[in-house]
C-alpha cells in the first residue's frame, strides 16, 4: 500500500528536465501576443489654488473671426473666362461703328462701377420693357469708343487687371476716367509713363492736361524737354492745343533753338487754323506770347519779318520788342522770361548784352 501510494505522487510530479536541454517554452499557435500593461506612475501632487480674491474675473471670450485668403490668381483666371463670353450674360452692349457685341453681367458691372449701376438701373432706348422693376437686358449702344478699349474696361472689371498696348492705353485712360474708375487709371498713366515715344508724348500731355494727371503731365514735360528738337516735328506737337502749347514754351529747358520753335509754331498755328476754321493770329495768340524773339539775331528778325507779313503770326509789337531789345543793349520794357536762353538756344553776340536773370 505504501509503496503504491510513493508511485502515484512520483508519477503525478514533475519530472526534472535532462542535463544540457532547455525546458520548452514554446507558445501554442492561437496565442495572442501583447504587451504587459505599463505600470501607473504615482500623479503629483496638485498645488492648492490661490485663494479667491487673487483671481481677477477672466469675461468669456467668444471664438474670433478670421478672414483667409485664397489663391488670388486662380480667382482671376476663373472670372477672365467671363469676360464677353455669352454663356450666363444677362447685359449685351453693341460697342463702336463696328457694332461689336459684347457680353457682360449686370451683377459684376454693377458692383464694380458706380457708371455702370447708373446705366443698369435704367432700361435702354428701344427697350420693350421700360416699366418693369427688372432692368432689360439690352442692348446698350456705345457708338463713341472702340470695342478694344471697351473690353478693356470690361476685363478690369472682372479681373482687377487690364491688358494694355500703345495704341489703346490713352483711349483706355479717357474711359477710366469718364467711368470713374480711379485704379484703372492709376494703372493706365503708369503704362503710358514706361513706354512714352517721341511719337505719343505730345498726345499723352494732352490727355494729361486734360485730365488733370498731374505726376504724368510733368513726366511728359521732362521727356519733351530732353528731345525736343524731334517732338516739334511730330503730328502730335501740331496737334496740341493752344493752352498746352503754351505751358510748354514756358520751359527754360527745352532742348532747340529759339528759330526753330518759331517755325514748329508757324506750322502748329496754321494746322489749327485749318481744323478750328479760325484767323492765324487768333489761333496762335497765346503761345505766341512765349516766344523769346530778343534771342534772335538782328539778321533773324528781319527774316521773320518777311514771313511775318504773309500771316501775321506774330503780333508787329511784340517785334517791336525785340529791335528795341537790340538797339538798347538790355532787355529792358521786356519781360524777362523772353530774354533767358533756353538749354538748346544757340549762342550769339547780342547775348551777352541782355540782362541776366535769375532762373
Amino acid at each position: 500500500m505504501g509503496r503504491a501510494v510513493r508511485r502515484s505522487l512520483l508519477a503525478s510530479s514533475p519530472r526534472p528536465a535532462r542535463a544540457g536541454r532547455p525546458p520548452d517554452r514554446s507558445l501554442p499557435p492561437s496565442a495572442i501576443l501583447q504587451l504587459p500593461p505599463a505600470i501607473p506612475r504615482p500623479a503629483p501632487a496638485a498645488r492648492p489654488p490661490p485663494p479667491a480674491a487673487a483671481l481677477p474675473e477672466q469675461p468669456m471670450a467668444g471664438p474670433s473671426p478670421a478672414r483667409l485668403q485664397g489663391d488670388v490668381a486662380a480667382f482671376s483666371a476663373a472670372l477672365r473666362t467671363l469676360v464677353n463670353n455669352p454663356q450666363f450674360s444677362d447685359v449685351l452692349f453693341v460697342v463702336g461703328q463696328e457694332q461689336q457685341k459684347v457680353f457682360a453681367h449686370r451683377c459684376v458691372l454693377a458692383c464694380r462701377c458706380q457708371a455702370f449701376r447708373g446705366m443698369l438701373s435704367q432700361a435702354p432706348v428701344g427697350s420693350q420693357d421700360s416699366s418693369s422693376s427688372t432692368p432689360t437686358q439690352g442692348p446698350y449702344v456705345l457708338g463713341n469708343v472702340q470695342p478694344e478699349v471697351f473690353l478693356a474696361v470690361i476685363e478690369f472689371l472682372y479681373t482687377n487687371s487690364v491688358t494694355l498696348n500703345s495704341h489703346i492705353a490713352l483711349e483706355v485712360l479717357t474711359s477710366s476716367v469718364e467711368y470713374g474708375l480711379q485704379d484703372l487709371c492709376k494703372l493706365c498713366v503708369k503704362f503710358i509713363k514706361d513706354t512714352l515715344s517721341v511719337e505719343q508724348v505730345c498726345e499723352a500731355l494732352q490727355a494729361a492736361v486734360t485730365y488733370g494727371q498731374v505726376d504724368l503731365q510733368q513726366h511728359c514735360l521732362d521727356f519733351i524737354e530732353g528731345c525736343t528738337a524731334a517732338v516739334v516735328r511730330t503730328q502730335g506737337f501740331r496737334e496740341l492745343s493752344d493752352v498746352v502749347l503754351a505751358q510748354v514754351l514756358r520751359s527754360d529747358r527745352l532742348a532747340v533753338d529759339e528759330l526753330e520753335l518759331v517755325q514748329a509754331v508757324r506750322e502748329w498755328a496754321h494746322v489749327s487754323s485749318a481744323v478750328l476754321e479760325r484767323p492765324v493770329p487768333e489761333v496762335a495768340a497765346l503761345p505766341v506770347r512765349e516766344l523769346r524773339l530778343p534771342l534772335l539775331a538782328p539778321s533773324e528778325l528781319v527774316t521773320l519779318e518777311s514771313c511775318n507779313q504773309q500771316d501775321l503770326l506774330i503780333p508787329v509789337e511784340n517785334i517791336a520788342a525785340a529791335w528795341r531789345a537790340h538797339a538798347l543793349r538790355r532787355g529792358s520794357g521786356v519781360p524777362s522770361r523772353l530774354c533767358r536762353p533756353r538749354r538748346g538756344t544757340r549762342p550769339r553776340d547780342h547775348h551777352r548784352h541782355l540782362e541776366p536773370h535769375a532762373k
